[in-house]
């Protein structure tokens, strides 16, 4: 016994080499702040999946006058909005992790000049740092797009005392995703190789900084006219930075098919895929070969995955919003006679999901496309006093490509 007390005590043998990976021997070359990346890519998930049936679609989708439902959702009838909701607070997490695992990131890549134990090139430490800016940014316009005000973390959380960041105020979220993406469109590279598809470019900063500095400026217009305007000078200056996307070729409804893909309009998009085997539907993912990657479009056409739920169609609203011969109105909707439609089904992102396994889908959620560009430039020059034939230009180019099959005009007066 008295033995056994004495090798107990001997604090050596409690000097374990860990098992796994851990901070302080990672960060140290280029494929480990790729696997880093990929990491905070990977939260993206949980914002698009199955979320154990409990899609969070709803949260964005249905506080418009677009998109209706016959069940009962909070952010659509705006009634029984708690803290505790779990779908808002899926989000609301979601965006957190991506932004925390972004921070880290930023802090690593601001230490490595001075640690002779890292070995990353130039290219990929530039390449990173501006997708991590990206992503933080996506994030930050996300929270302010859906709550207004939400806590501005731009380090990491290292104490109790940073985890009571106070809510922002006014624009600030905007603010640091326009400082963010301003930087991180002179890191990004203009375009990926097939093996990394779906990675932030230059031109993805420059549409979402665009969009960042058009919502600011429309915040301001009242209160603060000149920096409204500035802002949509600047954003207009983002947008013709975009040179190597077009409307051209590319059929309106291909931007919500799984057979066209990554096609010459689209800016940024999620990467979505399924498992070749057995998918675990039921846990979300960190690039892990048993969790889900997919995304999910069962609260449209009512997949068995969805159950008990009432799916979601298009309001009358909308339905009256297209002209009679508009050929997008097929794209879009078709008539049903399945009591939970109300009458029309909305078709648009389901009529080709690709191939799928349990409830996945392999058609990737469009986040950002040149035709958003276009509109968006055509309401910052028009906002900022500028050439009404330069903004109705813009208009149609993108109704233009809307009716190619249609009979109804493709421009609108200049006049």
């Amino acid at each position: 016994m008295l033995l056994l007390l004495i090798n107990a005590c001997d604090d050596n043998k409690l000097d374990l080499a860990p098992q796994t990976e851990i901070e302080d021997t990672y960060y140290k070359d280029d494929y480990q702040y790729f696997r880093a990346i990929a990491g905070a890519y990977a939260k993206l998930c949980d914002i698009y999946w199955f979320n154990n049936n409990n899609p969070s679609h709803w949260v964005w989708m249905l506080p418009g006058d677009d998109l209706t439902s016959g069940g009962s959702y909070s952010t659509e009838s705006f009634a029984g909005i708690i803290v505790s909701e779990g779908r808002l607070n899926d989000i609301w997490s979601a965006s957190y992790r991506v932004i925390s695992r972004a921070n880290v990131i930023l802090e690593k890549l601001a230490e490595a000049p001075g640690d002779p134990s890292v070995n990353i090139t130039d290219q990929s430490s530039k390449y990173v740092k501006g997708e991590a800016l990206f992503l933080r940014s996506l994030m930050n316009y996300k929270l302010w797009n859906l709550w207004g005000t939400a806590p501005l973390m731009n380090s990491r959380i290292k104490d109790l005392a940073s985890t009571k960041t106070p809510n922002s105020k006014d624009t600030e979220l905007l603010d640091q995703a326009i400082a963010d993406l301003t930087e991180a469109a002179t890191l990004l590279p203009e375009s990926w190789d097939s093996q990394n598809t779906g990675r932030a470019t230059r031109e993805a900063a420059y549409g979402l900084m665009g969009k960042c500095l058009v919502f600011r400026a429309d915040f301001n217009k009242i209160s603060n006219p000149g920096q409204s305007t500035t802002d949509y000078a600047a954003a207009i200056a983002a947008f013709n930075n975009i040179t190597t996307r077009s409307l051209d070729g590319v059929a309106f409804s291909d931007n919500f098919s799984y057979s066209h893909e990554n096609n010459s309009e689209s800016l940024f998009e999620w990467q979505a895929s399924v498992q070749p085997g057995f998918e675990n539907i039921w846990l979300n993912n960190d690039f892990d070969q048993t969790m889900s990657m997919h995304a999910y479009w069962g609260f449209l056409n009512c997949e068995w995955s969805f159950w008990a739920g009432t799916p979601f169609y298009p309001t009358q609203k909308l339905i009256n919003a297209f002209e009679p011969g508009d050929p997008r109105i097929t794209a879009c909707m078709d008539s049903t006679d399945d009591g939970r439609y109300n009458g029309t089904a909305w078709v648009k992102y389901t009529r080709d999901l690709g191939p799928q396994n349990m409830t996945g889908s392999l058609n990737n959620p469009r986040i950002l496309r040149y035709a958003d560009i276009l509109l968006l430039k055509a309401e910052a020059v028009l906002q900022s006093g500028g050439d009404k034939a330069e903004a109705i230009d813009l208009i149609n180019q993108v109704r233009a490509r809307a009716r190619e099959t249609g009979t109804l005009p493709a421009d609108f007066s200049n006049a």
